[in-house]
């Protein structure tokens, strides 16, 4: 089977070291294979992604020789795609409108003895999921804002027990319950991070997903969604972060990481990538199972 791989930031800054890398580790498995290398641009955050950094990423790219195959699929050109696909989840019951605000959320929570938590702290307390159907349709036809939530429980009766394969970790249980009733669909557009990238992952072919071992956790969802569309599960290779010394990982916010800054200084495409793979190596951040 051909390998196709696949990188997808957000333009919401400039590219860094950290980025660079998870964006060599997928053209060089593609590349070494014989494969294909996509790129994407995950841009659904309309109120902080900007379409400046989405060219500086793709220049970045290039100057770097990550070149890929094809066009670039933007996430907000294909807002009836990511549409269609709720609907049907709609349609089997399995999506519920949550009229809660981040305070109510944090209020909610703060009112519990035992709130559950999942990777990124406490779980939606389930406040809307309660609602009756004719408060639903009243607040709906009021025009109440809102998002969309998976009904994680019942998607989990529907799948039953499953798994994915990660190169480094091997065989993985499927934890449908992890992130709780997480949001499918955000209150300013018909789609979720988790929604589009299960989405795009299958529309696109991807057969390896190569990204940043902080986004293990959201596989657990992004397999379960695949399971309820009946989507093929792609093998999975989450790499270790890179950091800094004092074990601190590269983001946006440092300037002195960005391909910009290092190209601006001086370094060839070949020294910022050498860079990279250093500092995979060197204690300072780890390679994939196999770079």
């Amino acid at each position: 089977m051909e390998i196709v791989t696949r990188f997808a930031p957000s333009p919401t800054g400039d590219l860094h070291l950290g980025s660079a890398y998870s964006a060599w580790v997928g053209w060089h498995r593609a590349r070494e294979s014989g494969g294909r290398f996509l790129v994407r641009i995950e841009d659904t955050d309309i109120r902080r992604c900007r379409r400046e950094y989405e060219h500086a990423i793709l220049a970045d790219l290039q100057w770097l020789g990550l070149d890929w195959d094809g066009g670039v699929r933007r996430q907000s050109d294909h807002f009836a795609d990511y549409g269609r696909i709720l609907d049907q989840l709609d349609t089997r019951g399995l999506v519920y409108p949550c009229f809660c605000s981040r305070a109510d959320i944090a209020r909610e929570i703060a009112a519990s003895a035992a709130a559950p938590h999942g990777p990124d702290g406490p779980l939606y307390p389930g406040t809307c999921h309660h609602l009756g159907t004719a408060e639903r349709r009243f607040r709906l036809a009021a025009g109440e804002e809102h998002c969309l939530r998976l009904d994680a429980e019942k998607a989990a009766a529907l799948v039953g027990a499953y798994h994915f394969v990660d190169e480094a970790r091997g065989r993985i249980e499927g934890q449908p319950l992890l992130m709780g009733d997480f949001v499918i669909a955000r209150k300013d557009t018909p789609t979720s991070y988790h929604l589009a990238v299960t989405v795009d992952d299958h529309l696109q072919g991807v057969t390896l997903v190569t990204r940043g071992e902080d986004v293990l956790p959201s596989t657990h969802v992004h397999v379960l969604l695949q399971k309820l569309l009946g989507y093929e599960t792609p093998l999975y290779a989450h790499h270790r972060l890179l950091t800094d010394a004092t074990g601190r990982r590269f983001a946006k916010r440092d300037r002195d990481m960005t391909i910009r800054a290092m190209r601006e200084s001086g370094l060839t495409p070949a020294q910022v990538i050498d860079k990279a793979l250093r500092s995979a190596t060197d204690g300072l951040g780890a390679a994939t199972g196999r770079p």
